[in-house]
């Protein structure tokens, strides 16, 4: 029904459709009415809602304004304390994703980013890019 994304990769929608379904259900099957058609038009419902959702969501004004952009944390070795202290990340968050990265040291970091999903980047200092693709950035204002 989703795809073949994983539990870990569930969007926002996603989340707030399960959450809906099983609020939804709960008084359909405890409840005065127990008609089994009455959970099928709630799930129907939810269903095409969710639908209609995530292909707004392909739209890149629509996706800006319900997603966040992914924003640096470590720049050059350096934290960048103000960017930190507005995302609600700590150092030790960080020195977790240098771990997980195979970084020792915070010198040894060339950027570090928070991504909309939540994951730190990092990019380590020296790093070669494995891609021939071109990456556009846009630019925040």
């Amino acid at each position: 029904m989703f795809g073949k994304r994983e539990v870990g990769q569930f969007t926002l929608y996603d989340l707030v459709f399960i959450l809906l379904v099983a609020n939804a259900l709960q008084p359909a099957m405890t409840g005065p009415d127990t008609s089994l058609l009455g959970g099928f038009v709630l799930i129907a419902a939810l269903v095409a809602a969710n639908f209609v959702v995530s292909r707004l969501d392909l739209l890149p004004r629509v996706h800006q304004l319900f997603t966040a952009p992914a924003t640096v944390i470590i720049k050059d070795g350096h934290y960048l304390p103000e960017v930190l202290k507005r995302e609600g990340v700590d150092q030790e968050e960080c020195e977790t994703a240098m771990r997980e990265h195979g970084v020792k040291d915070i010198k040894e970091v060339e950027l570090a980013v928070l991504e909309p999903d939540g994951s730190i980047s990092i990019v380590p200092t020296g790093s070669i890019q494995h891609t021939k693709r071109r990456v556009r950035f846009n630019r925040r204002i």
